[in-house]
């Protein structure tokens, strides 16, 4: 008699999770973005939104959350409800300040839907300077120990460790100037008050367009049509790379039938052309994979970045 009760107990509980999931989305969802509204990954997170409200006949609503490099958003997801219905547009910004705080690392303390896009950073100079490639500037930095600055978007973030890593692989000695975003950053290494920064690529075109910020090279392993006629750090520097990326969460816990039929949703969005072309305006080139495979790849981005911070002296969780 107790078998068959623990046995009709799980076969309810199959049904339960199974009519939950078919009757998902039950009302609007919010897609959680940590930047700010105009930036690339909120055009990105519009364009998925607007796909998946399309398919569910249920609104998204977009919630821009930027501050304290995403640990604002982050926290947001981390503390919902695990129904699917809250959903966070991540980034490796967000793993990386998740990583130096050691708070809600996206890589176990929340739960990975699809990698949405990948996007590489640049190398750049101000054209001032008598530097034309990576290897010059590497020679001109090199003849300078602790006269150059680099700039980044804030301490510990993706543009700080590029450079940080730049630094490491080459043999230079740079002193780290941190600014609040990018737009600043930019501003004043066409000033000549930094000497180098290693911003993604979707916010170099307005810049580069003055004649007055020099590319050197992108942090893709190979050339990409992202960044036209611009050589990989790699062929300087081999083993070189940042590959900048978008990813979809949600929180810890949310039943697999859930995440499965959010996957679905989002990979068939992504292998749309339209979409697809709209996500390479912004400097993206999507993507789509499983939760697994996305797991996989955080784990990956996860170890790398834990070995890069360690190596730039960060004391993770300070």
């Amino acid at each position: 008699m107790h078998k068959i009760a623990i046995c009709a107990g799980a076969m309810l509980a199959l049904f339960v999770t199974a009519s939950t999931a078919q009757t998902y989305p039950a009302r609007p969802v919010r897609m959680i973005v940590a930047n700010g509204p105009g930036s690339a990954p909120d055009v990105i997170a519009r364009l998925l939104g607007a796909k998946l409200a399309e398919s569910w006949g249920q609104n998204v609503v977009i919630d821009n959350r930027p501050g304290a490099t995403g640990l604002i958003a982050v926290e947001l997801l981390a503390r919902s409800a695990p129904d699917g219905h809250t959903m966070f547009l991540s980034t490796m910004t967000q793993l990386i300040s998740t990583l130096m705080y050691q708070r809600y690392l996206l890589g176990s303390d929340l739960a990975p839907v699809t990698l949405v896009g990948t996007t590489p950073f640049a190398i750049v100079v101000s054209s001032s300077l008598p530097v034309k490639t990576i290897s010059e500037w590497i020679a001109y930095a090199k003849a300078r120990p602790g006269q150059l600055l680099f700039g980044s978007g804030g301490q510990w973030g993706s543009s700080h460790l590029c450079i940080e890593k730049l630094n490491a692989m080459a043999g230079l000695k740079l002193t780290h100037v941190p600014y609040a975003n990018t737009a600043t950053t930019l501003a004043d290494l066409v000033g000549g008050n930094i000497h180098v920064y290693c911003p993604a690529v979707p916010s170099l075109p307005a810049f580069m367009a003055s004649g007055r910020v020099r590319p050197l090279g992108v942090t893709y392993q190979k050339p990409t049509k992202l960044a036209p006629g611009l050589s990989p750090v790699s062929d300087t520097l081999p083993g070189f790379e940042l590959l900048g990326w978008y990813g979809m969460n949600v929180a810890l816990r949310t039943p697999p039938e859930i995440i499965s039929r959010i996957n679905a949703e989002l990979v068939k969005a992504l292998k749309n052309p339209e979409l697809q072309e709209r996500m390479f305006t912004v400097g993206a080139e999507a993507v789509g994979s499983t939760p697994a495979e996305f797991a996989a790849f955080l784990k990956k981005d996860t170890d790398h970045w834990t070995r890069v911070l360690r190596d730039s002296g960060a004391r993770l969780g300070k």
